[in-house]
């Protein structure tokens, strides 16, 4: 299959990540997690709108107040971009100083589904994943990680989709979309620095997994067995994490890291943590869903 990928916008930042697509009002969003800020573009306009918070962002999700629910170090906040105002939902993992936030996402059960990391290298197993209600509960769901990643979930919602990019597993778990736990456990694909250790992803209509190498510079579309149907390579080194997008969810958006400057180099770096669209994929995304917060 033949690919085009091309700048999506002219700006780079520190390390985007989290594109998320939001329906109602038309827009990307994602974050820059050292640089402290989400960002919002309005897809007719391109218009770029940007919200500063005190720490790094690792994820964020879109609520169904309209609000944000988003991991900013070791807390989990309600944000309303209109006001500015935001309020406090949980803290996790605050009394751990080498582990923040990192990958979150919003899931079938309405809640936010978030993962910590050890920020430390080399990382060690002290990191974990979490399920975050509007009862600001945090349950933690999985210890003994390094680098909590590469949420999704299949179109029916009855699969769960978990990696840790350090050691570059990929797991999927059985899921009830209704009450938020979890079944079974099974391997789904092991990746090596190679083939693209496992950053953000996503999963198109047909249920392929869609996986940021970010080892190896590639995006990784894995088959519902597990298979890789293909290994995409991307125009930089450190790919974050892939969204479907636009109003038919047809366009495919990745994030990257910025690398640093290279001063033997002959020409200046300026593509790497940027936005970039694949064309030529062939797939559609599925809706985002929204964290419920019915009751607050």
């Amino acid at each position: 299959m033949s690919h085009t990928i091309t700048r999506f916008i002219d700006t780079t930042y520190q390390l985007a990540e989290c594109p998320t697509w939001d329906d109602r009002k038309n827009r990307l969003l994602w974050a820059d997690i050292q640089g402290r800020t989400i960002q919002s573009m309005d897809w007719e306009s391109r218009d770029i709108t940007t919200w500063h918070f005190d720490n790094e962002v690792g994820s964020f999700g879109l609520t169904e107040d309209e609000r944000l629910i988003v991991a900013v170090w070791d807390k989990v906040l309600l944000f309303d971009p209109e006001s500015g105002d935001s309020e406090v939902l949980v803290e996790i993992q605050p009394d751990q100083p080498r582990t923040r936030l990192n990958d979150g996402k919003v899931g079938p059960d309405g809640a936010f589904w978030v993962g910590t990391m050890d920020t430390n290298s080399p990382r060690d197993p002290i990191a974990g994943l979490y399920r975050v209600d509007a009862s600001g509960e945090a349950a933690e769901i999985r210890d003994e990680l390094l680098c909590s990643n590469g949420l999704a979930w299949t179109p029916d919602g009855t699969y769960m989709f978990h990696s840790d990019t350090s050691p570059g597993w990929i797991e999927y778990y059985t899921f009830d979309p209704v009450a938020g736990t979890l079944g079974s456990k099974m391997l789904f694909a092991q990746q090596t620095n190679e083939t693209g250790r496992p950053d953000g992803a996503t999963v198109d209509a047909d249920g392929n997994y869609w996986s940021a190498g970010v080892s190896a510079g590639v995006l990784n579309c894995f088959a519902p067995d597990g298979n890789l149907l293909q290994a995409i390579k991307m125009p930089v080194e450190k790919p974050t994490m892939p969204c479907f997008c636009g109003p038919d969810l047809d366009h495919l958006v990745v994030t990257s890291i910025k690398q640093p400057s290279d001063p033997t180099a002959i020409e200046p770096d300026t593509l790497s943590g940027g936005l970039f669209l694949v064309e030529g994929h062939g797939q559609t995304g599925r809706k985002t869903y929204r964290f419920k917060t019915s009751g607050r």
